[in-house]
């Protein structure tokens, strides 16, 4: 049954029947199926059929296909649909020869088979159990994965089942969530004792919450939609790359982020509008005015090693790691030794103190690190950040009238902030910051964002009460290059 023709090498062929029909049907080398007859004439296993079951004297292929809903689709990518194509072979050897073929070129594509899955049935809409019921699971069920779902009962929770999870069990990890359990999975992954085997499971994300900054910074890379069955189907598929991971450091106390630090304006906006959750996405926006006519200036001082290429921003300095200036009325905490290589790596350490350290004085409006293009959704804050150059995407906003500062914040959702004259964009490879009191009242100090949560809280700012992980106060982020591995559409 191993011939080729027109269109390339065959590995089998078949007249079989499909739908009532008798038709021939071959399976290509290439990983294609094709038959003559009907509108759609070909499959191609690798993008579009994700598992298939023997059905009696049938096989059942399970394919996720695009579905374009009219014409208004025309010229963009259509939804992803569940469909199923089932065909009967001639006889009972040539089903076993089918069945063995197709498990054959499956297995080679290296997709996973046993996944332990979080749902957060907290974040966002509180959407995400449904999400996984209706949407998740019948999709990772037709791909034949074995799963083990996980409900989060609380904050942290994901970070503490990671950190004793057996992941010799698994291929991968999948968040069916926002941005935060992510956040939680990599820090608890990299406080393992394991933890340079354990940070190399694949991580996948599905959009179920507020943000999905990291979802859409996967998806957007390939032109497809942010969209649940899009998610789904780059973790099937099993493609992986890598992902930095910033290590944010103050004192003995470690925090791992993936996705941004944010200080002034970006952050009060972020945590500040919690208080406005009722009126939805909508809150962003009417706080993003509120904050901008009534302006908020914060002194301080920010010390970062540029990317080649970048060496002109800011004034020449030397490494701050000793540095006795006093930005609060508290003396900055003391910090350990910048190191630009991963945590834990027993090899040399690069002396920073020999690095081309730059330096940028205050007051600012807003200072914002991306370590991926997208914030969330509609908010592309970094449109040159890469997933795994080394670099995070700093985005400074000091000295800029209220009229200009709104027409720049207008301009987020499409990445045309940066282009600002008031806007100063750079890579970066080492970062400190010290933080300062408001100029407009030096008795208020500001919130410091990292991933959507606050790391730290200063006298007098929003909800200044609650505990956080970090003090209003100096902290270093350094970047572990490809430290972490991601499931991808490509």
């Amino acid at each position: 049954m191993d011939r080729s023709d027109e269109r390339g090498p065959t590995i089998i062929s078949d007249r079989v029947v499909v739908n009532g029909t008798v038709t021939p049907l071959a399976l290509l080398s290439d990983g294609r199926l094709w038959w003559p007859e009907g509108s759609q004439r070909s499959l191609t296993i690798e993008k579009e059929v994700i598992g298939f079951v023997a059905d009696g004297p049938n096989i059942k292929l399970k394919t996720v296909v695009e579905a374009r809903d009219g014409c208004c689709a025309c010229g963009s990518r259509g939804r992803l649909v569940r469909n199923d194509v089932v065909f009967r072979p001639s006889s009972e050897e040539s089903h076993r020869l089918w069945c063995q073929k197709l498990r054959e070129i499956i297995d080679s594509l290296g997709r996973p088979k046993r996944l332990f899955v979080f749902v957060n049935p907290f974040g966002g809409k509180k959407a995400a159990t449904n999400i996984f019921r209706d949407q998740v699971k019948p999709l990772l069920e037709d791909a034949q994965l074995q799963l083990t779902v996980q409900e989060t009962e609380h904050q942290l929770h994901a970070k503490q089942v990671v950190q004793s999870l057996d992941i010799s069990k698994y291929d991968g990890i999948v968040c069916v969530s926002g941005d935060g359990i992510l956040v939680e999975v990599v820090n608890g992954l990299l406080q393992r004792e394991d933890w340079d085997t354990a940070i190399k499971m694949p991580l996948g994300v599905v959009p179920a919450g507020t943000g999905n900054g990291m979802a859409k910074s996967l998806l957007d890379s390939v032109g497809d939609p942010c969209a649940v069955a899009n998610a789904v189907l780059a973790i099937i598929r099993g493609h992986k790359r890598s992902l930095d991971v910033a290590t944010i450091t103050q004192g003995e106390t470690r925090f791992f982020s993936i996705l941004m630090l944010a200080w002034g304006l970006v952050a009060d906006i972020d945590i500040e509008s919690e208080k406005y959750r009722w009126m939805g996405s909508a809150r962003i926006d009417f706080y993003s005015l509120t904050r901008i006519f009534q302006l908020r200036h914060y002194f301080g001082c920010i010390y970062f090693v540029p990317a080649p290429g970048f060496e002109a921003y800011g004034d020449s300095t030397s490494y701050p790691g000793n540095s006795t200036n006093k930005v609060s009325n508290r003396d900055p905490i003391d910090v350990e030794p910048v190191r630009l290589q991963r945590l834990g790596y027993k090899g040399p350490e690069i002396n920073v103190e020999n690095l081309n350290w730059r330096v940028v004085n205050g007051p600012f409006i807003s200072v914002w690190l991306h370590n991926v293009p997208w914030g969330a959704e509609n908010t592309m804050a970094a449109p040159d950040a890469k997933f795994s150059d080394g670099y995070l995407d700093l985005i400074i906003v000091r000295n800029c009238p209220k009229l200009p500062l709104l027409s720049m914040m207008s301009e987020v959702n499409n990445g045309g902030h940066v282009k600002s004259p008031y806007c100063m964009y750079l890579k970066v490879k080492a970062f400190i910051l010290e933080p300062g009191p408001r100029l407009e009242d030096q008795e208020k100090e500001g919130i410091i964002d990292a991933d959507g949560e606050v790391l730290a809280r200063g006298k007098g700012s929003y909800q200044c009460e609650q505990k956080a992980l970090m003090a209003y106060d100096k902290l270093q982020i350094t970047v572990d290059q490809g430290l972490a591995t991601i499931f991808t559409p490509i």
